[in-house]
């Protein structure tokens, strides 16, 4: 009988509450199969989408290097969004909307049955899982800013860090019930402030703190394998379908819009980008598709769920033009270093995704949103550009900080002769090719 009461009492202490609840409420499958099936779409875009994406954009040196960065993240970050990630994000509202409690620390109470709050047909676990994949590309984003040349160690602390003290709140600021942005009435469907600004301005600050690569604009630093970049920007367009219709949380026409949305606006970005470089330097490359494709889907990603085809088709056309003068323009005027361009595609891609929602949306098409200043409501862009102030100022403040801190207790860059050998063999002790 001892025996027996102990493993109740450790059952009761390791298994989330709603696991022993009474009555259960209705869970529908073919939602939870399409959320489950989605967070692994989302899970694909980081490990192998991103690291693939990234690692063929730096020098052949640094490629494992830079995909040991998006796997290390889905890792660590799993492991983070389950003790407390999860429960400061998406748990009960402290402070006037800044915050989530630690209830919900280790999963405790987030079991197999639906919280209405968030998803009323899935269970708890279902939507937490889903969450944590767009917690761990987040910051898998800013490493395209300081690629190269960071030192790993560095890197996991500031990762943890990051996550920690300024995703975690501003997802709970957006997307939690009781979050100010939330209430306040800003729209953001999939991430376009949560992930693609927070992690957007984070990476030029980061870029700015880390300093330029060793040579930067006095030798080429060209991609050493596009094929690798391009596979990875296809596995990214295929995950951001289970990234933006996911975010309907259902098999539903929610889902099926938000679908072809993210569709017509990567591949109406991913063209004008093609033509504005074709008029400007002569000829179409396939980089320059790539990063329009990548551009459209960052741009349309708060506005998925609110916005119909042709509207995609503008904002993603609209996104291909103003990531490309970001990058081509802006950053050699400026000679900032985002190894990457992940402000110039997420950063700047997200505030005009942003933006656009406020001019785009339809309650028609979604009516748990709202119009847009197109379609008859001209608060929603006030919001918007509340929202986008909010996030980016705080993004930056605090990654600054962060980064300081770092610097002055562990430092940031590796030695100037491990970078000139490459993280690969300086931090790994390994190489991407032996030929």
């Amino acid at each position: 009988m001892p025996k027996k009461i102990l493993s109740m009492m450790l059952l009761y202490l390791f298994l989330p509450a709603t696991v022993f609840a009474g009555t259960p409420a209705k869970v529908d499958s073919g939602d939870t199969a399409w959320v489950l099936v989605s967070a692994a779409l989302v899970l694909l875009m980081t490990a192998p989408g991103l690291a693939l994406f990234y690692s063929g954009m730096v020098r052949k040196k640094n490629v494992l290097g830079t995909i040991m960065q998006s796997f290390a993240l889905l890792c660590i970050i799993s492991i983070q969004w389950i003790l407390w990630g999860y429960s400061v994000s998406f748990g009960p509202d402290k402070l006037g909307g800044l915050v989530g409690g630690l209830e919900w620390v280790g999963l405790k109470g987030v079991g197999l049955l639906p919280n209405p709050d968030y998803a009323a047909t899935i269970p708890h676990q279902c939507f937490m899982v889903y969450q944590m994949m767009f917690a761990v590309i987040t910051p898998a984003l800013i490493t395209g800013s300081f690629a190269e040349r960071m030192k790993f160690s560095s890197f996991i602390v500031f990762s943890i860090l990051w996550t920690t003290l300024v995703y975690d709140p501003i997802a709970h600021w957006v997307w939690a019930t009781g979050g100010w942005l939330h209430d306040l009435g800003a729209l953001d469907f999939a991430g376009g402030t949560v992930v693609h600004i927070s992690s957007g301005v984070s990476a030029l600050v980061a870029a700015l703190v880390i300093g330029r690569r060793q040579g930067y604009m006095a030798e080429t630093m060209a991609p050493h394998s596009l094929p690798l970049t391009l596979i990875g920007a296809g596995l990214l367009w295929f995950g951001w379908f289970g990234f933006n219709a996911g975010s309907a949380l259902g098999a539903n026409g929610l889902a099926v819009s938000a679908f072809v949305a993210t569709n017509t606006a990567a591949a109406a970005a991913a063209l004008s980008w093609s033509a504005v470089e074709w008029l400007h330097r002569g000829k179409p490359t396939i980089l320059g598709l790539a990063s329009g494709l990548v551009a459209g889907l960052v741009a349309v990603t708060p506005a998925a769920g609110f916005v119909g085809p042709i509207s995609a088709m503008l904002l993603g056309a609209a996104a291909g033009v103003i990531c490309y003068f970001s990058v081509s323009f802006m950053k050699p005027t400026l000679k900032y270093d985002d190894s990457l361009d992940a402000f110039g595609v997420h950063g700047v891609g997200g505030m005009w995704g942003a933006v656009a929602t406020g001019l785009f949306a339809s309650a028609a098409v979604n009516p748990a949103g709202a119009n847009g200043l197109f379609f008859g409501g001209s608060a929603l862009v006030g919001k918007q550009l509340i929202a986008i102030a909010a996030s980016a100022a705080y993004s930056a403040v605090f990654t600054f900080i962060l980064l300081k801190i770092i610097d002055a207790v562990m430092g940031l860059r590796v030695a100037q002769e491990d970078e000139v050998m490459g993280l690969d063999l300086s931090q790994h002790s390994e190489s991407g090719y032996n030929m």
